[in-house]
């Protein structure tokens, strides 16, 4: 195990090493929120793909392909089509925006008073993305190091808070192009064939599976229903990857690069299932599915590829976190405390609020890796991440970019009453069930139509205003200036 210690150790020291680096360009709110707005395609598609391929995507793809076959891709590959999706229809006129957050949109298009309680919702779903992610270093320490899930959350966790709160963005976007790198050797040219080679082959395989593990729809319609719902619509709305979007430095890059990231999606998400399928056959009496990509990785790969592959799943892990952990604390300082304080319109200086930020990255990050201790069930916390993402803002969201009818009082009951019944319907069905998203998401829809034709509509200047940065011709704001070189 020494050559796989010291893979993992040089990849660990690595991101910290692009902390400290990506602390030296972060002086401004811009360069340490959104890298400056400068990223190119080839950078860009990168750090979009990493983020949105993390630990559920890894791990939860090769044990939903451990699980049911090669059908168990559909997880995966509807957040492939939720990218594609945003980056074709919408990237290019979220980067066009200028703006920090999704609440600071809801605002300008809707005319102020909808920021906070998005603001809130928003945040509940970037802490508990940041939680799932957090909870699955202790799968990856567990094999690697032999330590306790507490000690294996505090480590990994801590790892990630250091460089996100130094650099900010431009640490983050430099460690997932290195994590994007890696996981791409390590779980598709490394772990995908040698995992079909250790099985026999795809022949050997079909011959010890039943049929259903080949079958594309074997997962279930209604399945495959519920994560386009989930995850494909969810893809179109948070903060996490929106937040990448505002990296882009044209709407053209947004477009392209976004494009690129999601084709490589689907392709993971066949990898990871034909991985699964290969530990089905090499491994057919395991107590969790999900210890599938542990499993094949501690058994059948050769030491120093081993560690490889295990910086893979870290970096895989790590990608999500640090993006779900700064959209966490942009959410928290941006649209809830700044508001609740008074302090929009201000005017700190740029050093301050690279400060504030900083600051609320670290307090977001401990508050992370205490909730991961306490929770045991990834898929139940990614579960009420993405239902009150959906259930909750997907309708005024979506609405205000495509329906000029919207109104603020529309927006805000839509997210109220789309909030208040997923949760009340998850506490009814149970936290895994289909009703609470389908449900969430007619009522959100059929409060954010009736509310907004029987209230005024918004007003004529608020929409010229919102038309003029749609269409990137509004005046930068101050905020956004990049400081010149010294």
């Amino acid at each position: 195990m020494a050559v796989d210690y010291t893979v993992i150790v040089v990849y660990l020291a690595a991101m910290l090493a692009m902390g400290w680096w990506g602390m030296r360009r972060a002086r401004s709110k811009s360069e340490f929120l959104v890298a400056g707005r400068r990223l190119g395609p080839g950078m860009y598609s990168g750090t979009m793909a990493a983020i949105v391929l993390g630990g559920a995507s890894t791990i939860g793809g090769v044990g939903l392909g451990y699980q049911y076959g090669l059908s168990g891709a559909w997880m995966v590959f509807t957040i492939g089509l939720g990218l594609l999706a945003l980056s074709v229809f919408f990237s290019a006129r979220i980067a066009r925006l200028k703006v920090y957050t999704v609440s600071e949109m809801l605002d300008l298009r809707y005319g102020g008073r909808a920021g906070v309680i998005s603001g809130v919702v928003m945040w509940a779903y970037t802490l508990m993305l940041a939680v799932t992610s957090t909870i699955a270093y202790a799968t990856i320490f567990d094999v690697l190091l032999d330590v306790n899930r507490t000690v294996a959350i505090v480590l990994g966790g801590s790892i990630v808070v250091a460089y996100s709160t130094l650099g900010g963005m431009w640490s983050i976007t430099l460690t997932d192009m290195v994590q994007f790198v890696v996981k791409t050797i390590g779980v598709l040219l490394l772990l995908l064939p040698i995992a079909v080679v250790k099985a026999g082959g795809f022949g050997e395989m079909r011959d010890a599976l039943p049929t259903s593990y080949f079958d594309p729809l074997g997962i279930g319609g209604e399945t495959i229903f519920t994560y386009v719902l989930i995850y494909t619509f969810g893809m179109l709305i948070g903060q996490d990857i929106w937040q990448r979007v505002f990296t882009a430095r044209s709407d053209r890059t947004a477009q392209w690069g976004g494009t690129v990231a999601g084709t490589y999606c689907l392709v993971y998400a066949l990898a990871g299932a034909v991985i699964g399928t290969a530990a089905k056959v090499l491994f057919p009496k395991l107590g969790s599915a999900d210890d599938a990509f542990a499993t094949i990785v501690k058994e059948e790969l050769p030491v120093g590829v081993r560690g490889l592959v295990l910086a893979a799943a870290l970096a895989a892990v790590m990608s999500t976190s640090s993006g779900a952990l700064i959209a966490c604390a942009t959410v928290a300082n941006n649209d809830i405390w700044s508001r609740l304080r008074g302090a929009v319109g201000r005017g700190e200086d740029a050093h301050d609020e690279v400060r504030g930020n900083r600051a609320f990255i670290l307090i977001m990050g401990v508050a992370v890796i205490c909730t991961a201790i306490a929770l045991n069930n990834v898929v139940e916390a990614l579960t009420v991440a993405y239902n009150l993402l959906v259930g909750g803002l997907l309708v005024p969201i979506l609405g205000g970019l495509v329906w000029k009818r919207g109104t603020v009082h529309g927006a805000l009951a839509s997210v109220v009453v789309g909030g208040l019944a997923v949760i009340v319907l998850m506490a009814t069905y149970g936290i895994l069930a289909n009703e609470p998203v389908y449900y969430g998401l007619l009522s959100s829809l059929a409060a954010y139509v009736i509310v907004s034709l029987a209230t005024p509509a918004t007003d004529a200047a608020v929409l010229a205003a919102w038309r003029e940065r749609l269409a990137g011709r509004a005046p930068e704001p101050v905020s956004e200036a990049v400081p010149a070189p010294q």
